[in-house]
């Protein structure tokens, strides 16, 4: 596709990441960045230079906005006015779309895109593909979108995009808004990174009754290993009489009883609200 996209904070982290996944495309990308270290890591890891923003948005088919969740409604209404009926606005996060912090303007498309980040269990065997943990890099991802408003024949285009920010690609799910709320921030955030956090906590503790470092960062990282290859079926077999015994005991001492309820509407809205 020969589209024309204008990439929105290109200097950043994640900008950068998808400035140079996108050179690698058949798309024209013009890079919009503020700060002037953003501009200047630009171009030195990518070789390319910024340029201002009306220029950018000047038949633009796709505007991408890869800046933070806060600031994605102010970007979004001061441009709104340059924007041409039809253009797609691309956001990588559901949080500001779900929040409602877009501009109304039915005649634009909305899209929203967000990675799965690469897999614990994988075929990968190349190292650098081994050692990309966020994606996006050398290692095969999973990718979720969403058109949040627009003609049903946008989404291909969309689609298009999110495969060449994220590549390399090991499947693409089409969801609603509410579902990618649901596994962001509610399963992968709320749930997942919590659970992690307190599993490091319980480490440390560990740690400071004696055990050794090491030895504890490996006892807990490999039995997270099976664990987690028994529990998602990664594997054919099943916990001890001892474990099972330990999970049943343990879950109500760790988990509230209504725990789950952080996945219902009121409390997803609740969370997407504190982080935009």
């Amino acid at each position: 596709m020969n589209a024309k996209i204008a990439l929105f904070g290109a200097g950043g982290k994640m900008g950068v990441r998808l400035s140079k996944n996108l050179a690698k495309s058949d798309f024209q990308v013009a890079h919009v960045e503020v700060s002037e270290t953003g501009r200047a890591r630009l171009k030195a890891e990518v070789g390319v230079d910024c340029i201002d923003v009306a220029v950018a948005l000047s038949d633009a088919d796709v505007v991408i906005l890869a800046v933070p969740d806060t600031l994605i409604g102010k970007i979004a209404h001061q441009i709104s006015p340059q924007l041409k009926a039809g253009t797609m606005v691309m956001v990588l996060d559901a949080a500001a779309p779900y929040a409602g912090h877009l501009p109304d303007r039915p005649d634009l498309t909305y899209f929203v895109s967000h990675p799965c980040h690469p897999l614990i269990f994988n075929d990968e065997t190349e190292e650098a593909a081994r050692r990309d943990y966020f994606g996006g890099i050398a290692a095969k991802q999973s990718i979720t979108s969403a058109l949040m408003q627009g003609p049903d024949e946008a989404f291909a285009l969309g689609e298009a995009v999110a495969k060449a920010i994220y590549a390399p690609i090991l499947r693409s799910y089409r969801l609603t808004l509410e579902q990618m709320a649901l596994l962001e921030p509610g399963l992968s955030e709320t749930i997942c990174a919590t659970l992690l956090d307190v599993m490091r906590e319980a480490m440390d503790e560990t740690v400071r009754r004696g055990v050794p470092a090491e030895c504890a960062r490996d006892f807990l990282l490999g039995h997270m290993n099976i664990l987690a290859a028994v529990t998602f079926k990664e594997v054919d077999g099943v916990f001890s009489d001892a474990c099972n015994k330990a999970i049943q005991f343990g879950k109500p001492r760790l988990m509230r009883e209504d725990w789950l309820k952080c996945l219902d509407e009121p409390e997803i809205a609740e969370s997407i609200r504190r982080i935009t």
